[in-house]
């Protein structure tokens, strides 16, 4: 039976698509309105609100809304989970090479 480590988190939900990629980008040079936003990325109103939704839920960006304008900036998420479930899989992958490396040293010296 095949055991998964609990969810890492939204962030790499959020972080999967290009368009998000590029929104967090955007959003580091400065706040953007979600019509800037559409604008830039070539998209439909509704479409980057969806986008910009789902930064949201992982906390990415925060949005405020002043008047008719929605403004996007950077959230107060630092991607510490995701941060932690990489460093915990990039450590099982080193392991595991370790322990490549140490069979074919023991093999090679065999032949």
């Amino acid at each position: 039976m095949v055991h998964y480590r609990a969810d890492p988190g939204p962030g790499f939900a959020a972080l999967s698509d290009p368009t998000r990629r590029g929104i967090l980008q955007r959003l580091g040079r400065g706040d953007a309105s979600i019509s800037d936003l559409a604008t830039d990325f070539e998209m439909t109103l509704t479409g980057i609100g969806k986008h910009v939704r789902v930064l949201e839920e992982a906390r990415l960006v925060t949005t405020e809304k002043v008047g008719r304008v929605r403004t996007c900036r950077l959230g107060p998420s630092r991607l510490e989970r995701e941060e932690a479930w990489i460093t915990s899989y990039r450590r099982m992958l080193e392991a595991r090479l370790d322990r490549l490396e140490d069979y074919l040293e023991r093999t090679q010296g065999e032949s």
